[in-house]
């Protein structure tokens, strides 16, 4: 701690917001580089002209609810320059305002120099995503706050950032299924924040029409979980043995989801009950977003800009606890040298798809083995006390 202190106490976080800024350059300098931002400009055009929001035979394009393109529509009239920089600030902000709301949960002391070098660790896997504005910036930071709010018992916030993270990306009903099971008794916040997100393209088109986009949301939905025809590569825990020519067949594959699903709900069930507060919010959306990244057959390599913050502040949370070590410091540059390996093409080509899934399998059950010692070790003492 002697020597990462007085160095990151203050820089990691200035990089973090630097390197936004210079995306934000880039963003007015040419808002159609490097960016997804046009299939949501299309989504929403096509919603407003009452056309088709989906192809179910392509592999990309528009792949979002209906509430996405409705809600997109104010960012789509401000043009390419203007609304491509609100949509960028508005992920940025939801998932910094979500560390930071992190970082004071956990307490302690040094949280500026925690939250500083958590985020400098997560810099290069999140920068991709947000340079491209990616919802999964925007479904990140809901997902977290979701999270923090559920445990809680926040009502009102529950609600909000369920709905925000719905309308983010469809795959927030992974969190949400979580949140019911910690928190039974907001299961009825989190159907409404579902039951309102479906309801509101409603306020903006037609009946008929918004049925018909359902109908081809829920096939396109289902189709992705189980066609292995496209030429989408998954970039999941199936893609290094996909390299190596061992494709592990969908059955199998959806067999190793339901067990790990199994397994990171005890984990997080554990985490709750066991751990503080603040550490067991974190212990949890890590998992979680683990789960999300690696065992979701939709994901890409920048999918994984949704693990990258949880996982810089649980390894400096390590370095804390632990004042550094062998672990703290392997995990360290594994995750921050993970994302780097997209920074060249030949370098890019060589670790793609196979080497994300195991770099982060690595990092993430590494720490929350950690968070599972420590869980153990809160029991073992308190029950030292009581005996004695």
């Amino acid at each position: 701690m002697t020597i990462s202190k007085p160095v990151f106490d203050r820089l990691g976080f200035s990089l973090w917001v630097g390197a936004f800024l210079v995306v934000l350059a880039l963003v007015l300098w040419s808002p159609d580089t490097r960016t997804v931002l046009q299939a949501y400009r299309n989504g929403s055009m096509d919603f407003l002209a009452g056309r088709p929001l989906y192809d179910v035979q392509a592999e990309m394009g528009y792949l979002y609810a209906p509430a996405f393109a409705a809600l997109y529509i104010p960012l789509l009239k401000l043009g390419p320059h203007l609304g491509g920089l609100i949509w960028h600030i508005l992920g940025f902000a939801v998932l910094t305002f979500a560390a930071i709301r992190q970082v004071r949960k956990l307490g302690g002391g040094e949280l500026t120099w925690l939250l500083s070098f958590g985020l400098f660790l997560a810099l290069p896997m999140a920068l991709g995503a947000i340079r491209n504005g990616q919802a999964t910036i925007l479904l990140t930071g809901a997902c977290w706050l979701l999270t923090l709010s559920a445990l809680e018992g926040r009502r009102a916030e529950t609600f909000f950032w369920a709905s925000l993270a719905v309308i983010a990306k469809p795959t927030a009903i992974i969190m949400l299924l979580l949140a019911g099971a910690l928190r039974p008794r907001l299961i009825p916040v989190l159907v409404l924040a579902i039951l309102f997100v479906l309801a509101l393209p409603y306020a903006f088109a037609p009946a008929d029409y918004l049925d018909d986009q359902y109908r081809d949301f829920a096939h396109m939905l289902t189709s992705m979980a189980v066609d292995n025809t496209s030429h989408f590569v998954p970039t999941d825990f199936t893609a290094p043995f996909t390299r190596i020519g061992l494709a592990i067949p969908e059955s199998g594959a959806t067999a190793i989801r339901v067990i790990i699903a199994m397994l990171t709900l005890s984990a997080v069930l554990w985490f709750d009950r066991k751990l503080e507060s603040g550490t067991a919010g974190l212990a949890i959306f890590l998992a979680a977003s683990f789960y999300m990244c690696v065992f979701n057959p939709r994901v890409e390599p920048n999918t994984y800009a949704m693990i990258a913050v949880p996982a810089g502040l649980a390894i400096a949370l390590l370095w804390r606890e632990e004042q550094g070590g062998i672990l703290a410091s392997v995990l360290s540059i594994s995750l921050f040298l993970t994302g780097l390996t997209g920074i060249d093409r030949h370098m890019h080509d060589f670790f793609y798809p196979w080497f994300r899934p195991i770099a982060v399998i690595f990092i993430a059950c590494s720490l929350i083995w950690w968070f599972w010692a420590k869980a153990r070790e809160k029991v073992a003492n308190a029950g030292s006390v009581t005996n004695g």
